[in-house]
């Protein structure tokens, strides 16, 4: 059973099963703490086996060459492997943890706390017997390329990443954003070979993944990208980590930290640069750094400062410092950051009057885990084209949904409704509206879409002629209705 090639919803059961060995001594919240670490743990080591296996049969059975590190993606140390922990019944915990630091501490550059820090052996929580259960259901299937490839490896972590949104949907939305509005956000960047991408809020890595697949479907080489992110979370950063492996992606720094308060990425001069630069980061942060950004050292204070209970525009402002000579970003706020006065209204001044806002997407409600918020894309260019300088793109996508019981859903069909009335960049009755620099700063740069896109109402009412006429044909036939019912009446009388 273990060798068999895994397909797609097999691999899904498999690690939905995980959870629920946990399930009851760990809350939901937390699997992820767990899972994620263990299924990376198999799949290291099956590939390790697997390269020792090629690498024995290429050196007829030379057991030294086969454990030579340069034969391996990751190295495996002594009593670190799967089956190390897999043979051990007393101390589970403890040996799942040496394990892991091991392989940590042996492939320091990439792999550095990438398993994370939970209590592996903390016993009340995790006993020996239930780590035995799930040590035993991860040892089921051989997890390596021959039989998991990375695309399909990949998809089943994202299921996950998913399915435990779904279970937990507390604040869910920091830790999962849907993947039609991750895909949009992808088509509207359009990222190429040998771009540089970076996303300053990155959670486990969705964004970056689009990118990856926005390549692959117009069949460009992916490899070429070099991805960059920042986490502060040290669960997501960690499973973002992971995700890159776990999908094959080799060109990538995801660095875990503050990114508003400690920015992680440096040139020689300043903040560095990027060709694409993608986000939905937290909505409306209230503790976020205010206090350092009247002179922030980074540079990032090009509009001026944000409230202090509301980080949205330092997020704006921080992508668009992050952005190169040439680059392009889009971002995903509630709809707030469009209106309210004061200290963001300055801001979106400043951004409006250096001409680097290109369009304002409004998108449904409901669309989010955990918020009834509708939220909105904003996308900024460095250097517009020459026929979209001096002007913004508005489009009302508010009605481009599935409504459904307990959340609503931006479909295939409607990403691509959205994207072709972005790449159009022309009016469209009711939903799109084209305007100008004059235009925004005359409504005092209040970007509500509302105030660009009219809805012309289809009122059908007929004109007074019309309605006088069809009330004199009524008052005729209810007449002559009455004269026959007298008539009627007289028979029976």
């Amino acid at each position: 059973m273990s060798g068999e090639k895994l397909n797609l919803s097999q691999l899904e059961q498999y690690l939905s099963k995980a959870a629920w060995i946990l399930k009851g001594p760990v809350d939901a919240s937390d699997f992820k703490v767990y899972i994620f670490p263990l299924l990376f743990f198999k799949r290291v080591s099956d590939v390790y086996d697997e390269e020792y296996q090629s690498a024995l049969e290429e050196s007829d059975g030379d057991v030294e060459y086969a454990s030579l590190p340069e034969m391996h993606r990751f190295e495996i140390p002594e009593g670190c492997h799967w089956r190390d922990v897999r043979e051990t019944t007393t101390n589970v915990g403890q040996a799942i943890e040496h394990a892991l630091r091991g392989i940590e501490k042996a492939n320091q550059e990439y792999l550095y706390g990438i398993f994370g820090d939970a209590q592996w052996s903390n016993k009340n929580k995790l006993s020996d017997s239930l780590l035995i259960n799930l040590i035993e259901h991860f040892s089921q299937y051989t997890l390596g390329r021959e039989n998991a490839n990375p695309d399909m490896l990949g998809n089943a972590y994202e299921y996950l990443i998913k399915h435990f949104a779904d279970l937990t949907n507390k604040k869910a939305g920091e830790f999962y954003t849907p993947r039609s509005v991750v895909h949009l956000l992808g088509l509207i960047l359009d990222p190429h070979e040998g771009e540089t991408i970076y996303d300053p809020a990155c959670g486990t890595g969705g964004m970056l993944l689009e990118c990856v697949d926005h390549l692959n479907h117009n069949n460009e080489d992916y490899r070429t990208l070099k991805l960059y992110g920042q986490e502060k979370n040290l669960t997501s950063s960690s499973i973002a980590r992971m995700n890159m492996f776990l999908h094959g992606i080799e060109d990538f720094e995801i660095l875990r930290g503050d990114t508003l308060r400690q920015p992680a990425f440096f040139e020689a001069d300043g903040l560095q640069t990027f060709d694409c630069v993608i986000a939905n980061p937290p909505f409306s942060l209230k503790d976020w750094g205010a206090e350092n950004w009247a002179n922030d050292p980074y540079g990032r204070n090009i509009a001026g400062v944000p409230p202090q209970g509301n980080g949205d525009m330092a997020w704006v402002q921080h992508m668009v410092k992050s952005m190169n000579s040439t680059g392009r970003m889009t971002v995903v706020l509630p709809h707030g950051a469009l209106f309210r006065k004061g200290a963001e209204g300055k801001i979106r001044r400043v951004l409006i009057e250096h001409d680097l806002l290109e369009a304002v997407i409004g998108l449904g409600p409901n669309v989010f885990y955990g918020t009834q918020l509708a939220a909105c894309v904003m996308v900024f260019k460095q250097n517009k084209d020459t026929a979209k300088k001096g002007k913004v793109l508005f489009i009302d996508a508010s009605d481009q949904i599935r409504v459904g019981r307990a959340q609503n859903f931006l479909e295939p069909k409607h990403v691509q409704q959205i994207h072709k009335w972005y790449q159009a960049f022309e009016d469209v009755d009711n939903y799109a509206k084209v305007a100008t620099q004059e235009n925004l700063l005359d409504n005092d740069c209040n970007l509500n879409i509302p105030l660009y896109v009219e809805k012309i109402i289809e009122d059908n009412l007929p004109s007074v002629e019309e309605a006088m006429a069809e009330l004199k044909e009524a008052w005729e036939a209810s007449l002559e209705a009455e004269e026959k019912f007298k008539e009627v009446l007289e028979k029976f009388i």
